[in-house]
């Protein structure tokens, strides 16, 4: 098996990674939503307006 973020031979101790570094790097893109999926529901866009209009409404 090969680690997902640099392709290098995993380490039984860190798997599916070779590395902390690599472990952090994949923790750190799903933290800021590049492993997020799009979504068609309708509830999710209304939600995302909602909260954007919360945040624009606090004082900064």
């Amino acid at each position: 098996m090969s680690c997902p973020i640099c392709g290098k031979d995993t380490e039984q101790k860190v798997r599916p990674f070779c590395s902390k570094r690599c472990a952090d790097v994949d923790l750190g893109r799903w933290m800021s939503g590049d492993y997020a999926l799009p979504s068609q529901d309708p509830e999710d866009a209304e939600r995302v307006v909602e909260e954007l209009s919360k945040q624009n409404a606090r004082p900064h």
